[in-house]
């Protein structure tokens, strides 16, 4: 999978005076759009498009500097207007295209390249699991994204569940594994974009279909599951587990992410405060 991005970086610098879709991206890739717009995103710390606005926004500063007209800078990095264009590099660099030969001023974004590193050779736990169709139940908000620490709307939505909701999840709850679990979906645009919000939903696996008004309903078809159990100090080690799934155990795997919901659940130590087992349950198929 490094050697395929390290391609694709190829394919983006070769391209970025064209259209360059992030569907023909993937295509070129050679896997499906979701997974390799999610796997970028947590190896390059980047969304694929901001990825791809940086680098044409640098190449188009190097114009600038060798005394390029501003107009036609815009329309060679795609922008569809010159105010368009003025707005972004702005945004991007503290000072307007027009004053970049002038004042001979620099911002430089550098073409990636990938590696993986394993920080202190820790392995990863995953095991994998066939799973029927079956439904996620409970109750859902839709709440910012967010990578490290606590997110307290998530707290809030689980607060908020009442004795009813609680005890008719309990009383559906019929699949491993048998726990409630918080799942995740629906994000916008996909992680087009590391800011916005997606669907969380705090509740249980069950193969019913009867659920009341009280409660949401997902269903999730057949699939094949990806779990990484993990165990620390929480939120810090399921955090640190879900970053690691995407930046070192699927570039070097046999499988890919399916659009889905992913699920986990943590249960934690009694004994040790702000201390958790938890497992990671992402769908996938093999490449």
């Amino acid at each position: 999978m490094l050697h395929e991005l390290n391609h694709v970086i190829d394919y983006i610098e070769e391209h970025l005076t064209e259209d360059l879709s992030l569907e023909s991206i993937s295509e070129f890739a050679g896997v499906s759009d979701y997974h390799f717009r999610k796997i970028f995103f947590y190896i390059a710390g980047i969304t694929l498009s901001e990825y791809i606005k940086n680098r044409r926004l640098s190449e188009a500063n190097k114009d600038l500097l060798n005394g390029e007209k501003v107009t036609d800078v815009a329309f060679k990095y795609r922008y569809e207007s010159l105010d368009g264009f003025t707005r972004a590099f702005k945004n991007w660099s503290g000072i307007l295209p027009s004053n970049v030969f002038k004042t001979g001023l620099s911002k430089y974004f550098p073409k990636l390249s990938f590696v993986i590193n394993v920080k202190g050779g820790l392995a990863m736990d995953v095991r994998i699991v066939e799973k029927p169709a079956f439904n996620l139940v409970g109750v859902t908000k839709r709440v910012p994204m967010q990578f490290e620490g606590v997110n307290n709307e998530i707290v809030k939505l689980a607060q908020s569940i009442t004795d009813a909701q609680q005890e008719e999840m309990h009383s559906l709850q019929n699949i491993e594994p048998y726990e409630v679990v918080n799942a995740s979906y629906d994000a916008d645009a996909n992680f087009l974009k590391e800011e916005g919000d997606l669907t969380h939903l705090i509740g249980v696996l069950t193969t019913l279909d009867q659920v009341s008004d009280r409660l949401e309903k997902v269903s999730i078809p057949a699939c094949t599951w990806a779990v990484f159990p993990n165990e620390g100090p929480f939120p810090d080690t399921l955090q640190q587990t879900m970053a690691r799934t995407y930046s070192e155990w699927f570039p070097t795997s046999d499988y890919e992410v399916i659009e889905a919901p992913s699920f986990s659940f943590t249960k934690m130590n009694e004994y040790k405060e702000n201390y958790a087992y938890s497992e990671i349950w992402i769908p996938v198929r093999k490449k």
